[in-house]
């Protein structure tokens, strides 16, 4: 069984996004900070970061479109929060893949302990 057909093709294509956002440092340190201090402007996430506000921004983009983080406005200020849902949707996938590698290094372990006779 492949793994699309495993986790289902269109969670697959799904999950795809969401991972792509994760796998960037920016993004990731960015939503580690959110996840710590909850909501923040821009001008507070580009705090002592050494990244531009433009490139924050767009990865803050890329993060809202994979529905990691959403922002709305607080006054003048436009804030982003962690979206904690889409987070469980993720240990949710690797959850999945996890059982998935468990049971295969289980039957492999079975077959090793128990070859088949030879003829």
């Amino acid at each position: 069984m492949s793994e699309a057909s495993a986790l289902g093709t269109s969670r697959v294509r799904d999950a795809a996004p969401l991972f792509a956002a994760l796998g960037d440092r920016t993004r990731f340190r960015l939503l580690m900070r959110l996840s710590s201090s909850g909501p923040r402007s821009i001008t507070s996430l580009c705090a002592r970061s050494q990244v531009s506000r433009q490139a924050i921004t767009k990865h803050l983009a890329v993060l809202a479109e994979a529905g990691l983080v959403r922002s709305g406005r607080r006054g003048r200020e436009r804030m982003w929060e962690l979206e904690p849902k889409r987070l469980a949707e993720a240990h949710a996938y690797l959850d999945r893949i996890s059982a998935q590698w468990d049971d295969a290094l289980g039957r492999l372990s079975a077959y090793i302990d128990n070859p088949p006779p030879r003829r």
